[in-house]
C-alpha cells in the first residue's frame, strides 16, 4: 500500500510560483507512473502532469511551459512547479500513484488572486 501526503498549496498572485510536493510512504522507484492531478469547484477532477518511472512527461495542454513535474526517487517525492499562475489554475492538487491499484492524498489547495 502507498500512502501519499501533499505539501506547498497556498495563496499566490497572479504570475506567480509555487512548488507543490508528493511525499509517498515508500519508495516510489518501482511505481509505473505518477501524477498530480486537480477539481476545481464545480468541475471534474482532471490531469494536470504525469510522470512514468522511464522519466517521461505528460502535461496538459493548458499547463504546457508553465508546469514541470519531476520525481526523486531518492527521497520518495514527486514535485509540480508551477510558474505564471494564472486565476484558473485555482483548484485542489491531488498527487496520485498507480501501482496494481491507483493510490491518491488528500489534497492541497491553490487559490491563484487577480
Amino acid at each position: 500500500q502507498v500512502q501519499l501526503v501533499e505539501s506547498g498549496g497556498g495563496l499566490v498572485q497572479a504570475g506567480g510560483s509555487l512548488r507543490l510536493s508528493c511525499a509517498a510512504s515508500g519508495s516510489i522507484f518501482s511505481i509505473p507512473a505518477m501524477g498530480w492531478y486537480r477539481q476545481a469547484p464545480g468541475k471534474q477532477r482532471e490531469l494536470v502532469a504525469r510522470i512514468i518511472s522511464d522519466g517521461t512527461t505528460t502535461y496538459a495542454d493548458s499547463v504546457k511551459g508553465r508546469f514541470t513535474i519531476s520525481r526523486d526517487n531518492a527521497k520518495n517525492t514527486v514535485y509540480l512547479q508551477m510558474n505564471s499562475l494564472k486565476p484558473e489554475d485555482t483548484a485542489v492538487y491531488y498527487c496520485n500513484a498507480v501501482v496494481t491499484t491507483i493510490y491518491w492524498g488528500q489534497g492541497t489547495q491553490v487559490t491563484v488572486s487577480s
